[in-house]
């Protein structure tokens, strides 16, 4: 029998609906640190929804493996959740049981954990890039107050920032020039540790021609089918050990099914293309030695 669970949650804590075959709901509370309590009663039959918010990805890969699906659900999308007029844990979880049974949830791609963390990544090398530019600006406000006008980029170099600070200025003035200036600075390194990580992390992905077109109309950005721009050849060859290797190992093999389930057969399969290249670039990074490769049960180190 296949139960439907519907799941609201937070940060601390969480409610469960579960929807019978009868259409009867039971529901509960549950705090967060009891999740692998709920792991233990869940069934490999079992469909779970849950409400998409900052911790979906710890729960996600938790349940996960025990269940049949489990789908991440847009609460902005979903107005049943947010415009609920009693705003309760079990009336979000009760609304979402009618609408898992029936596969009309607007649901959430769940990224795998390398695409996760670089898309975090990105997001806070964005937030400082903002915060750098918001300094910049703060230095240029300062300066045309005193009749002095820089070109617009002109704060991105060293040299010009070495400059501003040995300008003539009022005590005051000066400090927070220096303080600003200092700061810049910091921000300049950490945001150039940032991008060094995502390109590096990205560009294999790109080499083989396996990310997303990205196709930017104002401010409309919409991923398409992979670029193929990469080596033509050593993508075939991925793409084909990939193959091979979802054949022997179940890690690969419930991540290929899942994807292939949800998505159809074409981005399942270059949805695991990458995820193999994650795997080599990493082991190669790390120098992993596999005791249980198929399992991908590392060594112990000697």
């Amino acid at each position: 029998m296949t139960n439907g669970q519907m799941i609201d949650l937070h940060r601390n804590q969480f409610a469960c609906c579960v929807r019978w075959e009868n259409g009867r709901n039971y529901l509960t509370d549950w705090k967060l640190e009891d999740l692998p309590r709920l792991v233990k009663k869940l069934r490999p039959s079992d469909e779970i929804a849950v409400a998409a918010t900052g911790n979906t990805r710890l729960f996600h890969e938790a349940v996960a493996a025990h269940v049949a699906r489990v789908v991440a659900v847009d609460p902005n999308q979903f107005k049943v959740i947010s415009h609920s007029v009693k705003k309760t844990d079990p009336n979000d979880a009760r609304n979402l049981a009618p609408y898992v049974e029936k596969d009309l949830l607007p649901e959430v791609r769940m990224k795998d954990k390398t695409q996760a963390q670089l898309a975090s990544l990105t997001q806070t090398r964005d937030t400082l890039v903002k915060l750098r530019t918001s300094l910049k600006n703060k230095v240029n406000n300062i300066l045309s107050a005193h009749g002095i006008n820089l070109e617009k980029e002109a704060l991105s170099s060293e040299k010009k920032l070495h400059e501003v600070l040995a300008m003539k200025f009022d005590p005051m003035v000066k400090i927070e020039l220096e303080v600003i200036v200092e700061e810049i600075r910091s921000l300049n390194q950490k945001v150039a540790k940032l991008e060094k990580t995502i390109a590096e992390e990205g560009k294999l992905a790109a080499y083989f021609g396996i990310v997303p077109r990205v196709c930017n109309s104002n401010e409309t950005e919409r991923s398409g089918r992979i670029t193929k721009r990469g080596n033509k050849l050593g993508r075939t060859a991925l793409v084909q050990c990939a193959l091979i290797a979802q054949r022997y190992s179940p890690y690969l093999k419930r991540h290929y099914e899942k994807i292939k389930a949800r998505r159809g057969t074409g981005k399942a399969i270059i949805a695991l293309a990458r995820k193999l290249l994650g795997i080599i670039y990493r082991t190669l990074k790390n120098k992993w030695v596999f005791e249980d490769f198929p399992n991908f049960v590392l060594a112990e180190a000697a």
